[in-house]
C-alpha cells in the first residue's frame, strides 16, 4: 500500500522464485518419500491445519498496522525481490502447503517430471496474478482499508480458517 503496485511486482517475482525452489524441492526430494509414506503425509495435513488455525486466531486477535503512517523508506527493485523471496522462502505455510497439494496432482509411477513443470507454471502464473491483483485491489480500497483496519484481520483469519477446514474434509491419506 506504501509503495505502489509497481514495486510490488518485485516482491511478487521474489515470492514466485522462493516458491519455484520450495516446490522443485518437495517434488523431487521430499514427494517420493511422501508417496512411499502417507502416514507422514497424514502427520504434516494436521500439523498444517493446527497452524492455520493458529494464524487465523492470531491475526485476528493482532492490533491493525498503522497503515496511516507517511514515514516510507526508500527501497531498491532488488530489496522488494529479496523481501518477497525471504518471505516466502521462510514460511512455514510455504513448506506445508506444497507437500499437502503437489502430491495429490501428480502421479510419480508416470513422466512426473513434465507434470511438475506443468503444475508448478500454471501455479507460478496464478500465484503472480493473484499478487498483482491484491496490490491493485489494495490501491483501489486503501481509504477504506485506512478506515477499517480490523475487517481485514477478520477476513484474513476467516480465509485461513475456510482453507482449513477445506483441508480437513477433503485431504485424505
Amino acid at each position: 500500500m506504501n509503495y505502489g503496485v509497481r514495486n510490488c511486482i518485485w516482491t511478487a517475482l521474489g515470492d514466485i522464485t522462493a516458491n519455484f525452489t520450495q516446490a522443485t524441492l518437495v517434488i523431487f526430494v521430499l514427494g517420493s518419500f511422501f508417496s512411499d509414506n502417507p502416514n507422514f503425509l497424514n502427520i504434516f495435513k494436521w500439523l498444517g491445519v493446527i497452524y492455520l488455525f493458529y494464524l487465523a486466531y492470531d491475526i485476528y486477535r493482532s492490533s491493525p498496522k498503522d497503515i496511516n503512517s507517511k514515514i516510507i523508506i526508500s527501497k531498491s527493485f532488488f530489496s522488494f525481490f529479496k523481501d518477497g523471496f525471504l518471505v516466502a522462502g521462510t514460511s512455514p505455510k510455504a513448506w506445508l502447503f506444497f507437500p499437502l497439494i503437489f502430491p495429490q496432482f501428480i502421479d510419480f509411477n508416470s513422466n512426473y517430471i513434465i507434470q511438475f513443470f506443468i503444475l508448478i507454471t500454471t501455479y507460478i502464473v496464478l500465484d503472480f496474478l493473484s499478487l498483482i491483483g491484491y496490490a491493485l485491489l489494495a490501491q483501489k480500497l486503501i481509504k477504506w482499508i485506512k478506515a477499517n483496519p480490523k475487517t481485514i484481520n477478520t477476513i484474513s483469519a476467516s480465509v485461513l480458517v475456510i482453507i482449513a477446514l477445506i483441508i480437513i474434509i477433503s485431504q485424505q491419506y
